[in-house]
This record gives structure tokens, sequence and C-alpha cells, in this order.
């Protein structure tokens, strides 16, 4: 098995655990902007840590950033944040398993967005995999006990939300692989760890000016419950430096398509934690969103 595939794996498990505290920091005291905020004032500084001791400890030193580093990390961290917005915002919607599911679009959007930007070339069943998935999603995407014409049920504004999660964290996973493919110099973890201290940094700055100018309490409120926001920024930074590393080691396309295991963990998490209960069609669409992901291992 390739480094890339566990390493994803251990990111959808990072990222699902984030967002089981955000919905519960969004369902109880924080707004959609603060639950998002949550995520990166408190794993900046450590990433920021984490990347200085790395540089210094392997001997790799200070990265030169050259200039096409600067557009590929600004449009990474500027569409996450807006993607982490609108999945917090989703959870309104829908349970928590079915909202993951819908900004798995970013599968194919990924794969879209890499090819025209990076030039990223798939194969034919790697291909086949992640409409597989797709076939998941679309299953998924109907309401449950929906009433009335299949058109309205399907596009909804949860389906709005959850297409335009998918569609910014395609930009951001290949912005990100831009911005640590440019820096050349360095082994894998260290481009990737370097990317992502520049990221979170100005993913923090930017955050906090805009809750400071359009919801200012919100900034004491995330200090304020600090043992569960904590634990989100924890979970987020145990989770980006993976999603970070198998962007450097693998197209993004293919890395958010395994990552789709994050679903099962989803589940999992719905059921024991929000005790949510998953229907037939629902089952049907993991299932088939499950053996995408196993083909597209298989294939790559």
């Amino acid at each position: 098995m390739e480094l890339w595939i566990p390493i994803t794996m251990a990111a959808a498990f990072a990222q699902s655990l984030r967002f089981m505290l955000q919905k519960h920091l969004k369902a109880t005291q924080l707004s959609t902007a603060g639950a998002t905020f949550a995520r990166f004032i408190y794993s900046s500084p450590l990433v920021a840590v984490i990347a200085i001791v790395y540089a210094n400890t392997s001997g790799q030193g200070a990265p030169q950033i050259p200039p096409a580093f600067w557009p590929y990390m600004l449009a990474g961290g500027t569409s996450q944040i807006l993607a982490t917005m609108c999945v917090v915002a989703l959870f309104a919607h829908r349970n928590f398993a079915v909202g993951i599911t819908f900004k798995k679009t970013e599968v194919l959007l990924s794969a879209a967005v890499g090819f025209l930007v990076l030039g990223d070339v798939f194969s034919w069943p790697a291909i086949g995999a992640m409409c597989l998935g797709l076939a998941g999603v679309l299953l998924l995407s109907d309401p449950p006990d929906g009433v009335g014409a299949w058109h309205r049920r399907i596009f909804n504004r949860a389906t709005a939300l959850g297409l335009g999660a998918g569609m910014l964290f395609a930009i951001s996973g290949n912005g990100y692989r831009g911005a640590s493919l440019s820096l050349g110099d360095g082994d894998f973890f260290y481009r990737a760890i370097v990317t992502l201290a520049f990221v979170t940094a100005f993913q923090t700055v930017a955050m906090a000016g805009w809750l400071a100018w359009r919801e200012r309490g919100q900034i004491s409120l995330v200090l304020r419950v600090w043992r569960v926001a904590g634990l989100v920024g924890l979970t987020s930074m145990v989770g980006s430096i993976c999603w970070f590393m198998a962007y450097t080691l693998q197209n993004a396309a293919y890395v958010n398509a395994v990552g789709q295991v994050e679903l099962v963990f989803s589940l999992i998490i719905g059921a024991f934690v929000f005790g949510e209960r998953i229907d037939r069609r629902e089952w049907q669409g993991l299932l088939l969103l499950t053996a995408s992901i196993v083909m597209l291992v298989l294939v790559t």
C-alpha cells in the first residue's frame, strides 16, 4: 500500500472528529463563523512550532518561498475557510453523516480542477471509481421522507451548501498541492508543514479580522469555550498535517476519493454520539461510496 493511502485515512478520521466537535459548538454556543474560527486559532500556533522545530532538527533550515507559492496558498486558504463554513451551516439541514457526504462532490471536482490547473492525468478505471462515488452522493442528496417532485427534493439549500463546499474544497486541495510542490526543495513532510504553517497563519488573521468586523463577540466566545474549541484546533492540526502530506505525495482527486472513508467514521459518530439513524437508501449510498474507495485504492 502506498504511503499516501494510510496518511489520507488518518486525515479523514481526524477530520471526522473535528466536524463532530464543530457541530457541537455550532449547536450550543458559536455562530458558523465562530465554529470555523475555532479550528484555526488553536491549531496555527502548534503548526508553527512544529514547522520551526522540524526545519531546524532536520537541517533543512528556513524555506525559500518562490513567487508561485503565494497565489496557490491564498486560493487554498481562502477557499477552505468558505468551504468549512458551508459544512458547518449544512449541519442545520441534514444529519451528521449525510451532511458530510454532500461535500464529497469534491472528488470529481478536484479531478477537474487538478486537470485544468495542475495538469493532473487520471486513468479510466480511476474515473469510473469516482463516478461510482458520485452515484452514492446522488442517493444521499434526496432528503429523508421527501415529498414532491424529485428535482425539487434534490436541488435545495442543503444541496447548494454541499456542492459549494465540494467545489471550494476541490480548489483548496489543489491549491495546497500546488503551493507544496512549488517549494521544490525539502522532503515531503517539510514542504507539507511549511505550507500548512503559512496557510493556518493566514486563515487565523483573516478570520479574526472578519469576526472583529462582523461578529465581534464571537472571538471572546471562542476563547471562553477553550476546552472544546482547543480540541477542535488539535484535531484540525492532526488532520491538516496528514492532508497536506497526502496532497504533497499524490494528486488531490485521488486523495479526496480515498478520504471518503470519512463517511464511515461520520456514520459511526452520528449513531453513537448524536443518536442519528440512517435509512435504507442512505445505507445504499454509503455502500456505493465505500465500493468506489476500494476500487480507487486497487487501481492507483
